[in-house]
C-alpha cells in the first residue's frame, strides 16, 4: 500500500492501536505472573517463584536485540508495514503458545521450557516493535506537532499495560483467587492472541511512509549495502548510536521499576493485597496516559532537551525519597499518589522518546539505530529491573536498588546535559 493510498491521521490511528496489542500481550505476562507462577513453578516461596517468573521475563528482553536487528534491517529494506506485519504476527505466536501451555504437574520441566519459548518469541516480536513503530509514527507525524503524535507510542505502549491490568480487575470480579490461579490466567493470552489477529488486519490496510519511499525512489534497493550486518551499519553513526544507550539507561530501568514492578513493590514490601496492587497500579497508569500527549506537545514547543532534563533531574533526586517512602506506605490514596509523581517523572522521558531518538538517524538507517541500542539497553537494564529488585529483597538489602536506578537515572542526565537539540537539527 502506498504512502498517498490512506491518510497519515488514519494510519498513525492503525499503527497506534497495532502497538496498543503489542504491548498488551507482552504485559499480560507481568501482570499475571502472581497467579501463573505456581503453576509453572510449584516447589518454590512466593518470592522465589516470582523470581523464576521474572527470570524468563529478563530472558524475554535479551531476545529484543535479535528481534530489533532483524526486524529493523528488514523494515529499512523492505519498509515500515512489512515490518510492523511480521512482528504481530510474532506476537500473536508467543501469546498462543502461553495461552495453551500445560503446567509443571502435566509436563514437567517441559512447562517452564514452552513458556520460556513463547517469551522468546514475543521478546523478538516486541524487539522489532519499538524500532520500527517509533520510525513509522515519527515520519508519518506533521513537522510541527512531530513530538505529539509520536508521543503516542508510549501512549498505546503503557495503554497496552492498562489494558492488561483491566482484564485483570474484571477476572479478579468474577472468579477466585484459586480459580484464577488454576486457569483464570490463561484467559488474557487468549484475548492477546485474537487482539493480535485483529492488530494484523488494521495493519495490512496502513500506508507506507512517504520518507520511506522516497529513500527507496532515491537510492535502487540494489545500491544499498545489504550484507552488511547491524553492527556494521551502526559503525558509521557512533555518536547517535551512543546517544540512544545514554537516552534509554535511566529512562528504560524508572519505567520498568514504577509500572511492571510497582505492582509487586506494592503486594511484596508495601503489604497491599494483590486486588489493592492492582487497582492502585491501574489507577496510576491511567492518569499517566495523559502525560505522554501533553509533554510530548510541549517538546515540540520548548525542544526536547528541556523535558529529557526534567526526566533526568526528577528521577535523580526523587527516586530514594519517593520509593523509601512507599515502601511504608498503608494508604492506597497514598499509594497511588507517589506512582503518579513517579510516573509523571519519567513521562519526561516516555512521552518523546520515540521522537528524539528518530531524529537522529536518517531515513536509510533509522528503523535499526532507533530500534537496535533501544533494545540492548532495555534488555540490560529494564529487562533485569524486576530480578535485581525481588533479589534485592530477598537478600534484604531492597535500597540497594533504590539507588541503582538513581545512578542510572543520573547518567542518564550527563547524556541531556551534553546532548544538542533534535527538533530543529535532527534528520527529518
Amino acid at each position: 500500500m502506498s504512502a498517498n493510498s490512506a491518510s497519515p491521521f488514519r494510519s498513525i490511528v492503525s499503527g497506534s492501536i497495532g502497538n496498543l496489542v503489542e504491548w498488551y500481550d507482552w504485559y499480560a505476562y507481568s501482570a499475571f505472573a502472581l497467579y501463573f507462577a505456581p503453576v509453572f513453578f510449584p516447589k518454590a516461596s512466593p518470592t522465589a517463584q516470582l523470581l523464576n517468573t521474572a527470570a524468563i521475563f529478563a530472558v524475554g528482553f535479551l531476545m529484543r536485540p535479535l528481534g530489533a536487528g532483524f526486524l529493523g534491517n528488514y523494515a529499512d529494506k523492505h519498509g515500515r508495514r512489512a515490518a510492523l506485519l511480521l512482528s504481530v504476527q510474532l506476537m500473536a505466536g508467543g501469546s498462543l503458545l502461553i495461552a495453551c501451555a500445560p503446567g509443571y504437574a502435566t509436563i514437567g520441566l517441559g512447562a517452564p521450557a514452552l513458556l520460556l519459548l513463547a517469551r522468546l518469541l514475543q521478546g523478538i516480536s516486541v524487539g522489532g516493535e519499538y524500532g520500527t513503530s517509533a520510525t513509522y509514527l515519527s515520519e508519518m507525524a506533521g513537522e510541527r506537532h512531530r513530538g505529539f503524535w509520536s508521543s503516542f507510542q508510549y501512549l498505546t505502549l503503557m495503554g497496552g499495560q492498562l489494558l492488561a491490568l483491566i482484564v485483570q480487575l474484571t477476572l479478579q470480579q468474577f472468579i477466585t483467587p484459586a480459580e484464577m490461579t488454576a486457569w483464570g490466567w490463561r484467559i488474557p493470552f487468549v484475548i492477546g492472541a485474537g487482539a493480535a489477529i485483529g492488530a494484523l488486519y488494521l495493519r495490512s490496510h496502513m500506508s507506507e511512509t512517504a520518507a520511506f519511499e522516497q529513500e527507496k525512489a532515491a537510492k535502487g534497493a540494489s545500491e544499498r549495502p545489504a550484507r552488511l550486518s547491524a553492527v556494521q551499519q551502526l559503525r558509521a553513526y557512533p555518536r547517535e548510536t551512543l546517544t540512544v544507550v545514554g537516552l534509554t539507561l535511566g529512562g528504560t530501568l524508572a519505567f520498568y521499576t514504577f509500572t511492571t514492578y510497582a505492582q509487586k513493590f506494592l503486594v511484596n514490601t508495601s503489604g497491599f493485597t494483590k486486588e489493592q496492587a492492582t487497582l492502585i497500579s491501574f489507577g496510576a497508569m491511567a492518569v499517566a496516559l495523559l502525560f505522554q500527549p501533553l509533554l510530548g506537545a510541549i517538546s515540540d514547543v520548548v525542544g526536547r532537551r528541556p523535558v529529557l532534563l526534567f526526566f533526568g533531574i526528577g528521577a535523580t533526586l526523587g527516586t530514594v525519597p519517593l520509593l523509601r517512602t512507599l515502601a511504608h506506605t498503608t494508604s492506597a490514596w497514598g499509594a497511588f499518589g507517589l506512582l503518579i509523581a513517579a510516573l509523571f517523572v519519567v513521562s519526561g522521558y516516555t512521552s518523546i522518546s520515540a521522537i528524539v531518538k528518530a531524529e537522529l538517524f536518517p531515513t536509510h538507517i533509522r528503523a535499526l539505530g532507533v530500534g537496535l541500542p533501544f533494545a540492548l539497553t532495555a534488555a540490560l537494564f529494564g529487562g533485569t529491573a524486576e530480578y535485581l529488585a525481588l533479589l534485592a529483597k530477598d537478600q534484604g538489602v531492597a535500597e540497594y536498588f533504590y539507588w541503582y536506578v538513581t545512578g542510572c537515572a543520573f547518567i542518564s542526565l550527563l547524556v541531556y546535559w551534553r546532548m544538542g537539540e533534535t527538533r530543529a537539527r535532527g534528520h527529518m
